[in-house]
């Protein structure tokens, strides 16, 4: 029977935490199944189970009771054993032999542990399909480097702390590596895209070399084997209807920075996938709106403006959010209206005068490379269509649902410029912060750094003092969560932040605010407030 602390996440979530990692497995298992409806997303992590939830469908109280109820019923040590994936692994890591002369034993008696250990994925995290393995068999804790690699390629097998981990795509990293496995490990086109998912049991199997390894094989707790793909390169096209018609956009210019973005993509946190999606849902949503097409259909997000593109054929635009000179074949138009977008005419959108993000939605949404369930471009975790560049031709659907309104849906005007007014919820661990860090928190104007883009915001201002130091054992994140590394400055984590993170969450800005967030560009001041509903 377990008993976990509840600790909160914001409005719309909150931890369950237990004392060990041992308790996590059977924790998830009890609140997996089961659920009710209104259950968003349950991640485990090292000591906790993030549970995030639709308030709509479920209050937050009534999930806190449920979820409860659920570990009751969970035992120590309880949790079937999952299906068993067997790696091929080639040991040739670049940090083999310093590791093992860290460790005080042989290169040989480091590869012989690591293959005959049983380990199992006790949580997901860092990258869509990164398991974090953990083993009885394995007694060493592995300091990780000093400096992280820029570049860690993709199946690379590596160590830190007590786990051990493949790397599925290429990306920053600071664990020692050991050796190279080529199975694919995320695959957001199969049924089931992570290959290790938390409670899997993992076996490493030695090859001789890269071009011996086989990729891997999964066997179910009946017998049944099934072969995991080969690592390959995703693909990265910015829109599968481009080469099959005309009817679309050409990219002249991308500006700073557009993507493609819809609602997001909900349901995959477990798998180290963020909701990614446009960062400013409503203006999103009203660019749609205007031009009688679905809420979540994908339109383009652009930062900062600076995009050119001209209509393959007859459309109709709508552009929201960020303010600057919008104009259609030379002509000046009005943001937040349906317009006429002739075949041969050029959209400009010039440098924003007001806000960080504006949308461009045509009428029956773009089309796009579709990553579980959605056409949000992802450049963290590598999903959905590839950033926008010049030459790009992006394909139109026909998903219109309703006639374009006679009438703007609503009152609209330039973003905000002046000092933002942002509602903070309880976080979990606001305990590691001196008293005086709550009161600097909510009395500083804090101002939006540089350093701000899709993943998370960075403010500027005093520093949060701390009454722990150390590193926190990973936990679920979601966006809003206001996280504090070792400077003491926050950042608030946006729609392509890390499922799970290791700074502690001191407060956590509520869903209604990002919107607000997502304007806010570099020099931007921001002030916190008590969230008047309380969780």
């Amino acid at each position: 029977m377990l008993k976990p602390r509840v600790r909160p996440m914001g409005e719309r979530a909150f931890l369950l935490e237990v004392d060990t990692l041992e308790d996590v497995l059977p924790l998830h298992a009890a609140l997996a199944a089961p659920r009710p409806e209104g259950v968003a997303e349950l991640v485990p992590a090292a000591r906790t189970v993030l549970v995030r939830v639709d308030p709509r469908l479920l209050p937050l109280a009534s999930a806190r009771a449920w979820a409860l109820a659920a570990a009751a019923g969970a035992e120590r040590g309880a949790g079937s054993a999952g299906e068993l994936v067997e790696l091929d692994i080639v040991y040739d890591g670049a940090d083999l032999d310093d590791t093992a002369r860290l460790l005080g034993v042989g290169a040989d008696e480091l590869v012989r542990r690591h293959a005959a250990a049983q380990w199992r994925v006790a949580f997901t995290g860092f990258a869509p399909g990164f398991g974090y393995l953990v083993s009885d068999d394995w007694p060493f804790d592995v300091p990780r480097l000093d400096a992280p690699r820029t570049r860690v390629p993709a199946g690379a097998v590596g160590l830190a702390g007590g786990f051990t981990g493949a790397y599925p795509r290429d990306t920053p990293g600071g664990w020692r590596l050991i050796g190279t496995t080529a199975a694919r490990l995320f695959d957001p086109d199969a049924a089931s895209p992570a290959l290790l998912i938390p409670g899997a049991r993992v076996r490493f199997r030695p090859a001789a070399d890269r071009a011996a390894a086989g990729a891997a094989t999964v066997s179910g707790e009946r017998g049944s084997e099934r072969r995991a793909k080969p690592l390959s390169p995703a693909p990265g096209d910015t829109g599968s209807a481009a080469a099959r018609t005309s009817r679309g956009i050409r990219i002249l210019e991308p500006g700073l920075l557009a993507t493609m973005q819809d609602l997001g993509r909900e349901g995959a946190a477990s798998a180290g996938v963020a909701v990614s999606g446009a960062l400013d849902r409503a203006a999103l949503r009203t660019a749609n709106r205007l031009l009688g097409n679905p809420e979540g259909a994908a339109g383009i997000e652009v930062t900062m403006g600076g995009l050119r593109a001209v209509a393959e054929a007859d459309l109709w635009v709508a552009v929201t959010g960020a303010w600057g000179t919008v104009r259609i074949d030379g002509r000046e138009v009005d943001p937040y209206e349906a317009h006429e977008w002739r075949a041969g005419a050029e959209l400009h959108l010039d440098w924003f005068g007001h806000g960080a993000r504006a949308y461009v939605a045509v009428r029956g949404g773009f089309d796009g490379r579709a990553a579980l369930g959605s056409r949000a471009t992802d450049l963290l975790a590598g999903l959905g269509p590839a950033a926008l560049r010049a030459g790009d031709i992006i394909g139109i659907r026909d998903d219109a649902a309703q006639p374009i309104p006679v009438a703007p849906p609503g009152a609209w005007g330039a973003p905000h410029d002046g000092e933002l007014e942002l509602d903070l919820a309880p976080g979990p661990r606001a305990d590691w912060f001196a008293p005086v860090a709550l009161a600097t928190l909510y009395d500083t104007v804090w101002t939006v750094s540089n350093q701000a883009d899709r993943v998370g915001a960075r403010l500027d201002g005093p520093e949060l003092p701390r009454l722990r130091a150390g590193e926190l054992a990973s936990e679920g994140m979601v966006p809003g969560a206001l996280q504090v590394p070792p400077s003491g400055r926050p950042t608030i984590l946006l729609a392509d932040g890390p499922v799970t993170g290791g700074y502690p969450v001191i407060a956590v800005v509520t869903d209604a605010c990002l919107d607000l967030v997502a304007q806010a560009r570099p020099g931007t001041r921001i002030r916190f407030r008590h969230a008047r509903t309380t969780v």
